[in-house]
């Protein structure tokens, strides 16, 4: 109970909310003080406003973003309250105000956020119009709570400049530990390898999300600031676990194959999985210790399970004296291989947190890292190129628009009072995409309808305002840390906290309950009305361009491994780029997948087909991450010209497969033909056995495990052209489907 209290107040969502929490509520105690709560609470409100802005970066970052917000949302509260009086200028000027605020979110999710903020100083600008010098006041006032909630947010960050990256990598330990469990789940027989399958692909989702935020912050420091040793340090650390990601997402071994191979001798099988399911504890117990900044002492010996697997792969050895079996022999020592090298990445991860870590242990691992950050620059361009229908940002932005303009038409001929609560509930419950509008619609109507029940309750019975006060604080701050966590119990508090507020200024709080679950209600249901019937942007409509951006990027992983292959020497960083988009593109697809699922069953076009299309995508990545992670491993020998011209087999259909999505496959020119590709297969195996007799005379058991080595390159080759195939066929049938519905 105890630790789990302490992880929650621990967490980045908790010290979040009590940055918002402290920099709202000092100015409303001290202006109370002095007698002048109106300026204490207008502080507090710019603080609130500014407060979604502070996103993970780098310092820098984190300032510009903070005080552009302060300023805009200043600004526009001035602009508001100026051109009020006049309603023909005013509504036409507050719709394009809203639509060129909802467009900024072209430009990335920093300026997402800022525009979100934004809007939502609109929503809450109709609660007071001011009028006079009270307009510039204030407008000043809210610029103040900005700029203080910036002060706050800097005290933290200064007290502890690296808690935040500590906690994301403990984090992405955790959800790393988590992938390799769910691998070593395949190990057990019968295993549901669909449903592990599809856990994995949720998982890489999540995965993908916390990677970036690593990024944002551990290469903007050190692009922008230079690298510290807690720096370097925090980078290796990274680096080793995507690396681990890779190696576990490479183990695709044919486990049913292995079952029926080792029915009869099942030790083996069930050593490995114990082997990998202590290498998921470990990293998990490793994520434990970085949270709670103990030290980290290892429950589990690795180096003796790997010393258990060598064991019995010897015993199958033996036992096979009678009856010699090298393939079997072979997929042991494969996996062995495999063990040995994400022992090695955990050992790296263990040192790194070891208090014995030295400066010189991190150096050389921060070169050319600003590469794999999205470049921040804000071109007009961009912009333009999103003003047309098949954008999902301008549908938003003008969905937004409209919906707010009717809900102010709505709120001036119907006896609403607190028409902004309509407003505020639009602008944060209506999201681009139709699941998620719905989801939280559901969720802040009954979070609303429980917190203003219970709010009002409390109320009831208690009549001191000191406790009230207190009782407020707590629920804003809950309110904030559940944002990200669950927003139906957010909504709750958020709402709690809203009523107790006016409790302590308005004796007859009943009304204010119902008029707030009654604005809200009207808010929510217009959100969901308008994502259904002012051009909805279905998921099915992206499904192509989804599909397209992962093959593209799994087609350029596999041209970055050929070209090592071809030219050896060390990992490129445009190799580790390649890799590093093909784990995103999966991420993306499976997450337009999630969003895809949560829309009304007509229009969850082929769902099926799409989540097929996902699982290919996704073997086909685990199968260039094992080509690719044998041939870094290895000592290859010179690339072959059959090995060529299968890989740009494999890439030609994937080609076709693009071609496909963009609907110019007419003048695709062919496959390679079945025989033509058995001969390259047959022309692999003879060049490699013949250039490992030429060379240096080894012991036959050497030369055959090399063989072996050999046929695993020939195997994930083999792998990749049917894959590849089948992705093709696959896409066409999808693509065939969605054009003839999408002409209905």
């Amino acid at each position: 109970m105890i630790y789990n209290i302490q992880k929650f107040t621990d967490g980045t969502y908790f010290t979040n909310a009590l940055k918002v929490t402290i920099a709202s509520v000092l100015p409303v105690l001290f202006f109370t003080f002095l007698g002048h709560f109106e300026i204490g609470f207008t502080i507090a409100i710019g603080a609130f406003f500014t407060y979604p802005s502070d996103i993970p970066s780098n310092l820098k970052h984190k300032v510009n973003g903070v005080i552009i917000t302060g300023l805009a949302v200043s600004l526009v509260n001035l602009l508001i309250n100026i051109l009020f009086p006049f309603p023909y200028i005013f509504y036409p000027i507050l719709a394009l105000l809203i639509f060129f605020l909802c467009m900024l979110s072209a430009y990335g999710h920093r300026a997402t956020v800022a525009s979100f903020s934004v809007l939502i100083s609109i929503s809450i600008a109709f609660a007071h119009i001011n009028t006079g010098s009270a307009m510039l006041f204030h407008s000043g006032l809210i610029l103040a709570g900005g700029l203080f909630y910036l002060f706050i947010s800097l005290i933290f960050h200064y007290l502890s400049p690296h808690r935040y990256i500590e906690l994301q990598t403990a984090d992405c330990i955790k959800l790393t530990a988590k992938y390799l469990k769910l691998r070593g789940d395949l190990w057990t027989l019968n295993a549901d390898k669909k449903s592990i399958i599809e856990k994995q692909l949720h998982l890489q989702v999540e995965i993908n999300t916390i990677h970036q935020n690593i990024r944002e912050v551990l290469i903007s420091n050190s692009s922008t600031s230079g690298t510290s040793n807690q720096n370097r340090k925090m980078l290796l650390i990274f680096i080793s676990l995507v690396e681990i990601l890779e190696l576990a997402l490479s183990t695709s071994f044919d486990h049913d194959k292995l079952h029926q191979k080792f029915d009869d001798q099942p030790k083996v099988l069930q050593t490995y999985q114990r082997l990998a399911y202590n290498l998921a504890a470990s990293l998990k117990q490793l994520a434990k210790s970085v949270k709670k900044r103990t030290t980290y002492i290892s429950k589990y010996n690795l180096i003796n399970d790997l010393e258990a697997l060598q064991n019995a792969i010897s015993d199958y050895k033996n036992d096979l004296e009678k009856n010699p079996n090298s393939e079997g022999v072979f997929m042991l020592t494969t996996m062995l291989h495999y063990a040995e090298k994400q022992v090695e990445k955990i050992k790296v991860i263990e040192r790194a947190f070891a208090l014995s870590s030295k400066s010189q242990d991190f150096k050389g691992i921060d070169k050319d890292l600003e590469k794999f950050l999205t470049p921040q620059y804000y071109p007009l361009r961009t912009l333009t190129e999103n003003l047309s229908f098949s954008s999902t940002i301008f549908r938003h932005s003008l969905r937004l628009t409209i919906t707010l303009m009717i809900a102010l038409v709505i709120a001036a001929f119907l006896p609403f009072q607190n028409a902004y609560w309509i407003l505020l509930t639009i602008i944060v419950i209506m999201r681009p995409t139709y699941g998620l509008t719905k989801e939280r619609s559901f969720q802040r109507i009954i979070g609303t309808i429980i917190g203003g029940f219970i709010a009002f309750g409390v109320l009831y019975f208690v009549k001191d305002n000191y406790i009230i006060s207190i009782l407020s604080i707590i629920c804003m701050l809950l309110g904030f840390t559940f944002t990200q966590i669950n927003y139906k119990v957010s909504a709750t508090f958020v709402t709690m906290y809203v009523v107790f507020v006016y409790g302590i200024l308005e004796p007859n709080i009943s009304n204010l309950v119902q008029y707030r679950i009654l604005d809200t209600i009207v808010g929510a249901l217009l959100a969901f009305l308008a994502n259904h019937f002012l051009w909805p942007s279905w998921e099915f409509l992206n499904i192509p361009n989804q599909l397209e951006k992962s093959i593209k990027a799994n087609q350029d992983y596999l041209k970055e491994i050929a070209t090592f292959y071809n030219k050896k020497g060390s990992i490129s960083t445009s190799y580790r780029l390649a890799r590093k988009n093909a784990f995103i593109e999966i991420g993306n697809l499976m997450a337009s997948f999630q969003r895809m699922s949560q829309e009304p069953k007509s229009k969850q076009k082929q769902l099926p087909q799409v989540y097929k299309l996902a699982v290919l995508n996704h073997t086909l990545l685990s199968s260039l991450a094992s080509l690719g992670t044998y041939i870094q491993s290895h000592k290859t020998t010179a690339a072959s010209e059959a090995f060529n011209a299968v890989v740009s087999t494999v890439y030609k259909n994937l080609d076709h497969a693009i071609a496909i999505l963009m609907k110019n496959d007419s003048n695709f020119k062919g496959n390679t033909p079945k025989e033509e590709l058995a001969m390259h297969f047959t022309a692999l195996k003879s060049i490699s056995e013949k250039e490992l007799k030429e060379g240096t005379p080894i012991e036959e058991e050497a030369f055959q495990l090399k063989m072996q080595e050999a046929q695993l390159v020939i195997e994930q080759l083999i792998w990749l052209i049917n894959l590849s195939e089948n992705i093709a066929k696959t896409t066409k049938v999808l693509k065939n489907t969605l054009t003839k519905k999408a002409l209905k």
